[in-house]
């Protein structure tokens, strides 16, 4: 149990900067297919808590503080803006583990303007059903498809 644990630690920590790292390094790992799942959800939902109540102070006291003010209107926050206008929270929120990662489309949720109790909501679902789905993928086709020092 606490080797289980011990090798989940890293792949929890992988998971809150880009979701995909949470089944690969699972997989990598040796963890069981319930324990990735579970690791991968915590660590997304982990970043999403924290962003999406402490968004606001961490953007005035580090970010503008270590970067600077940035252009609101830069080509970046535009693509954002265009994908929000698209999609919407739940769009947002069914994009981010596949193509933005958890700070960013909790970034995007929370600058919306969306109600936090919602942001947290559709992300866990959105995080639950992807978590589900590709560490299944990867537990069962893995051994095809991986280079062989992921397996």
């Amino acid at each position: 149990m606490l080797e289980e644990i011990l090798k989940a630690i890293p792949v929890y920590f992988s998971s809150m900067l880009k979701f995909i790292f949470g089944p690969l390094g699972g997989y990598a790992a040796g963890l069981k297919l319930l324990t990735t799942i579970l690791v991968t959800v915590a660590g997304m939902m982990t970043v999403v808590l924290v962003f999406t109540y402490a968004g606001n102070w961490i953007r005035i006291k580090v970010i503008e503080r270590i970067l600077g003010k940035r252009n609101r209107f830069s080509e970046n926050n535009r693509k954002y803006v265009r994908i929000w206008k698209k999609y919407g929270l739940i769009g947002v929120a069914g994009l981010t583990p596949l193509l933005l990662t958890p700070i960013g489309g909790t970034i995007l949720a929370v600058s919306s303007g969306s109600p936090k109790e919602r942001i947290i909501f559709f992300m866990f679902v959105s995080a639950a059903i992807w978590s589900v789905l590709l560490s299944s993928i990867v537990y069962f086709f893995g051994n095809e498809f991986l280079p062989d020092y992921l397996k």
